[in-house]
């Protein structure tokens, strides 16, 4: 996180409201500090790097952010994430959002649009409008036309910029957005909750609304501290966060309610009243499903050809990374992200900002890993990628071809053959880790690029495997786990994991590799709909459909796929009691119970995986 804007006060920055004061010294930016008012009167703090020596009228880029815009622009000198954008000549901006450091007002986590706790007609969007009206009219050496991009929380801020849009915003990037952090971005997925990451942000940003409280663990594995614990409310009451407004939302919200769906971004950015390239990583751990689900709402409006989307092989915030080069032990053979920066990046914002170049741009650029590299599109998903199933076979095999009628009768689990399902026993006491042991926390941003072989051997792991595939296959666009499983408890979540394994030969750090292609979880009490949790009936086999997120990668000839199945993912996420209860932030240790659980692949349950398959070229 960025370092705290030390000695700044309210006071101090509304009595220099339309000063700007410049940072001594030399460098090729001028620094200078901006108070900006709202239209209800709240004064908003930002900092702006003017570049010393320009020649004419620039247009500025607009981030804003909850996480510190003097440590943003600390000093003089540009961060090395706008170097490319620079050449071009921009005048950079980054303001604190209301109620973080240095501006004024009540920070709102994720503030709704019409949040109850905001003043009378403001929301971000507003925030943001009143931002850029006051920079055109009152920073000097601007020429009119503003930009706003920003990562995570700022991404969803960038995109709300684009909501009842300023008449000077030409364009915006919404980059790893925080679009619906219920559905899959980082406190919940599916009815998961992401209790590590949930309880560590509040414990970070709401003691001190103005700055932050880093929250740390005592246990040098995270896995034995969160473990102590037996419940939500223990761990809450333990860490000093029950009574803290974001861990209060999350016990209150268990469910896909108004609550959430108020802060979702894909509800209110719903067509592009200004350019927008949405980008996104494929193992991005915060904010996997934002830009994808942002990008599919706004294009059913997009009649005018102005949405985008850029989807590379990065971690959360790896296209600012120096190079990008890699993934985890698999290079990548180019420098992914110094080319999105000034190949795709640089040249998008100089169109619209600047005027420069033909704006001649694909609908999507997708880093094709193991495969060709950067590819461009007319449309994402590719049209011509067709539908296929991997199916789960007996034996642990994984196939495409379906598995033949072995008896199954009637909806009974125990009623059918034993090879029509395999069973594993899930004890929340015993939950299987998200990363190796010990865990420290070192390893957040790249955990799902991590060896799955540390999980083998697990009697509650579940794994298929195919045969060495005779040809590459591509998959591009959705892929989407179909299980058909049953438990004798109540509820249950499903991990479930596409996995690409090296062979045994070649590059020696690879060898035997098991790497995570696509991955998510899915709360099983939301079987119907996630807005209403319904329990699971026992012994019964039952539907269920868990987003793995889209993807574009080509599994080389000689590999094979894998699929694991799990119902602990610990303890990025909570878990599951087994037993249902109406809300599991307030379970009682004693609902906490062993169960066992059946995947079925029989001809009338075929539990598969399904993708999207583009022709060999």
């Amino acid at each position: 996180m960025s370092r705290r804007l030390a000695g700044a006060t309210v006071a101090a920055l509304a009595a220099a409201l339309l000063a700007l004061r410049s940072a001594p010294g030399g460098g090729e930016f001028q620094r200078r500090e901006l108070t900006i008012p709202a239209r209800d009167g709240t004064q908003l703090f930002a900092v702006a790097l003017v570049p010393r020596h320009a020649t004419g009228p620039l247009p500025i880029l607009l981030v804003r952010t909850p996480f510190s815009a003097a440590g943003a622009f600390d000093g003089a000198d540009l961060p090395a994430a706008y170097r490319e954008l620079a050449k071009d000549g921009y005048i950079f901006v980054a303001e604190d959002i209301r109620g973080r450091f240095g501006s004024g007002g009540t920070f709102v986590v994720n503030r709704a649009q019409n949040d109850p706790r905001s003043p009378p007609g403001i929301n971000e969007s507003t925030d943001a409008y009143d931002t850029i009206d006051w920079l055109v009219n009152h920073l000097p050496g601007n020429n009119g036309r503003v930009g706003v991009l920003g990562i995570s929380y700022s991404g969803w801020l960038a995109g709300l910029a684009g909501v009842g849009a300023h008449p000077a915003l030409k364009a915006i990037s919404p980059q790893g957005p925080t679009t619906d952090t219920w559905l899959g971005d980082d406190f919940f997925h599916q009815g998961a909750f992401r209790q590590s990451q949930g309880l560590e942000f509040a414990a970070l940003v709401d003691p001190d609304p103005k700055g932050f409280t880093p929250f740390e663990i005592p246990d040098s594995d995270h896995y034995d501290y969160y473990l102590r614990y037996p419940t939500l409310d223990s761990l809450a009451r333990a860490a000093k966060v029950a009574t803290l407004p974001s861990w209060v939302g999350f016990a209150a919200h268990p469910t896909y309610d108004a609550y959430w769906r108020a802060k979702a971004m894909q509800n209110v950015l719903t067509r592009p009243e200004v350019p927008i390239l949405f980008v996104g990583g494929w193992w991005d751990a915060e904010d996997i499903l934002g830009p994808e689900l942002a990008y599919h709402t706004v294009e059913r409006a997009d009649s005018a050809g102005r949405n985008h989307i850029v989807l590379g092989p990065w971690v959360h915030r790896g296209w600012v990374d120096p190079r990008g080069d890699s993934i985890g032990p698999l290079g990548l053979g180019s420098n992914t992200a110094e080319y999105f920066r000034e190949h795709i990046q640089r040249p998008w914002f100089a169109y619209w900002l600047h005027g420069k170049g033909d704006g001649r741009f694909p609908e999507a650029w997708a880093y094709e890993t193991g495969g060709d590299g950067w590819r461009t599109f007319a449309a994402w998903p590719p049209p011509d990628a067709r539908p296929r199933a991997i199916y789960l076979r007996e034996e642990g095999r994984l196939a495409f071809e379906p598995p033949a009628e072995l008896g199954a009768r009637g909806g009974a689990a125990g009623a059918g053959h034993p090879a029509s399902y395999d069973a594993y026993v899930s004890d929340p006491a015993h939950p299987v880790p998200y990363v190796p042991r010990p865990d420290d926390g070192s390893g957040w941003r790249t955990w799902l690029l991590r060896d799955q072989r540390f999980v083998s051997g697990r009697p509650d792991v579940l794994t298929w495997e195919s045969e060495p595939l005779a040809e590459d296959l591509t998959i591009a666009g959705d892929v989407t786990a179909h299980l058909f499983a049953s438990t004798t408890g109540t509820d249950a979540d499903w991990v479930v994991k596409l996995i690409d394994v090296f062979p045994d030969s070649g590059d020696r750090a690879l060898r035997g590799y098991r790497l995570m292609v696509n991955a998510d979880i899915m709360r099983g009490r939301y079987w119907k709909d996630f807005g209403q949790a319904t329990p699971i009936p026992p012994n019964a086999v039952t539907p269920f459909d868990v987003d793995l997120h889209e993807q574009l990668y080509r599994f080389r000839r000689g590999h094979r796929m894998m699929v694991q199945v799990q119902s602990t993912w610990f303890p990025l996420y909570d878990r599951n009691p087994q037993t249902f209860v109406p809300n599991i932030f307030r379970a009682k240790a004693s609902d906490y119970r062993a169960q066992e659980h059946r995947v079925w692949h029989t001809a009338r349950y075929p539990s598969r995986i399904e993708v999207r398959v583009l022709p060999a070229r």
